[in-house]
């Protein structure tokens, strides 16, 4: 039987973003402020890469699927102040749509055994429904991010 609290908190955590999402243009995506580095677009790749490492590929046994080249953008070893192109955020949005996706078919087929083996770091203790959990709550803690950098652009001047 399907775990319904992370189907609950998938819903919750990716609907959120994506709506955070909704009405952010492509300059507000990019937009850093003076001595940071991560802009909306980052945050919001970020959270697609990790709940990729984390959740998706964990829960389904399969390698990580997103575009070429994302991984070095939006990973946890990213440099974004090193990147020079950036993918759009329609493309952005889409591929977190189309994840969540497949991540709540993945936690619908997972029985309580598979979410019980171990994931990540087994020597911690660590299983699969906590690896989908911390992707799940480090993509929450993301948004909190991007929420700050809307307020900051509509409070500065030289940002709108």
């Amino acid at each position: 039987m399907a775990d319904e609290s992370l189907l609950l908190l998938l819903k919750d955590v990716r609907g959120k973003t994506l709506r955070i999402l909704d009405d952010v243009t492509e300059e507000q995506a990019r937009f850093a402020p003076p001595g940071l580095s991560n802009s909306i677009l980052w945050h919001a790749g970020h959270s697609l890469v990790v709940v990729e490492h984390l959740g998706v590929s964990p829960a389904t046994g399969k390698p990580p699927v997103y575009p070429q080249g994302w991984f070095d953008k939006f990973s946890w070893k990213s440099e974004p102040a090193k990147v020079t192109q950036w993918p759009k955020l329609s493309e952005v949005k889409a591929a977190l749509a189309e994840q969540a996706e497949r991540l709540g078919t993945a936690i619908s087929a997972l029985t309580e055994e598979q979410l019980r083996q171990p994931a990540g770091d087994p020597a911690r203790g660590r299983n699969l429904r906590w690896s989908i959990l911390h992707g799940l709550h480090d993509e929450a803690g993301h948004q909190g991010e991007m929420w700050l950098l809307k307020k900051l652009q509509t409070k500065t001047p030289s940002s709108r």
